[in-house]
């Protein structure tokens, strides 16, 4: 009889233990929520170049993640099972646009509904796709060039978007991201500025450039290169070209003096390093859709742009 009460008794303790357990554990799941609630935003950008635009206007109001990591090719990028579930639990995710981030679609269809979805390129004229060194691909550039960001006053625009998302979604620091934005604004007027003054000092006669895929149209454009033709002949690295475009490629470069290929160092250089055998000219590397790390030469979007402009100005000079 007592044994009997003595294991009844273990038993009732036993219940009550994982009554009080599932008690404490729900107190914690709501405080969780409470916290989450009043802390800072989850925020996610396609791109460590978004990205850090994106921090820099958000501060310390927002976490900040990169889907496409630092060094990877965002033309290539193939999303994982991580990537939807961090842009299911944002509450702003950040993309260019204009056709970039092709990886998108896959997440966007599996993401959660409701999933807020910024581009920040909207209000920018996108350029329009130009046939180079027989370009046979042109049925891909719908959407124009998406590589706005070479032109430091396309990020203004960005600035202005991220600005009003964030605002949008976390009034209470409105004031702090206007803040922010200005600031920022402003140190990209400065950017412009110092590139204009670096790239007159090469005369314009020079200032002709092949790059790896045609990424390089918005610098051009801003700062009077001339684009004679790109290894790639596509607003995409992951394109392939022909036999005959390379060949009128090897042809242009030798026809404008082109001195210099420049390649993404996310990009494999073997088409690029043929091309340079071949017409007797150098291939510099430089960065196109990635920062480097924090530590590294291009760790923000500014040192990104001028360590650029320098890696040209240099390989122009010799």
């Amino acid at each position: 009889m007592i044994i009997r009460m003595a294991k009844a008794m273990r038993k009732r303790i036993l219940s009550l233990t994982i009554v009080f357990i599932l008690f404490s554990l729900a107190l914690t799941a709501c405080s969780g929520i409470e916290t989450a609630s009043h802390g800072k935003l989850k925020v996610v950008a396609t791109t460590s170049i978004l990205a850090d635009v994106v921090k820099q206007v958000a501060g310390e109001y927002a976490a900040v993640s990169s889907i496409v990591p630092v060094g990877s090719n965002e033309h290539e990028y193939q999303p994982a099972p991580r990537d939807i579930a961090a842009v299911s639990d944002a509450d702003l995710v950040f993309e260019v646009g204009l056709g970039l981030e092709e990886f998108m679609s896959t997440i966007i269809e599996n993401a959660s509904e409701g999933t807020k979805i910024v581009t920040v390129s909207d209000g920018i004229s996108p350029r329009e796709f130009h046939a180079v060194s027989g370009d046979t691909h042109a049925d891909e550039h719908a959407t124009g060039d998406p590589h706005v960001w070479l032109d430091p006053t396309n990020v203004v625009i960005w600035v202005q978007n991220i600005q009003t998302a964030l605002s949008e979604a976390d009034p209470a620091h409105a004031s702090q991201y206007q803040t922010n934005a200005e600031a920022y604004i402003a140190a990209l007027t400065q950017l412009d500025t110092w590139i204009t003054n670096q790239v007159s000092a090469i005369p314009v006669s020079e200032r002709k450039i092949v790059t790896d895929h045609l990424l390089f149209g918005y610098f051009a454009e801003k700062y009077g290169f001339e684009v004679i033709g790109a290894v790639i002949p596509s607003y995409s690295s992951s394109a392939q070209p022909s036999a005959q475009e390379m060949a009128v490629l090897e042809d242009a470069i030798r026809s404008y003096g082109v001195k210099v290929i420049l390649v993404g160092n996310n990009v494999n250089p073997a088409l690029a390093s043929r091309i340079a055998q071949d017409t007797g000219i150098k291939l510099i590397s430089f960065y196109t859709g990635s920062l480097s790390e924090s530590d590294g030469p291009a760790g923000t979007y500014i040192d990104y742009m001028k360590y650029n402009v320098m890696t040209i100005m240099n390989a122009l000079k010799e």
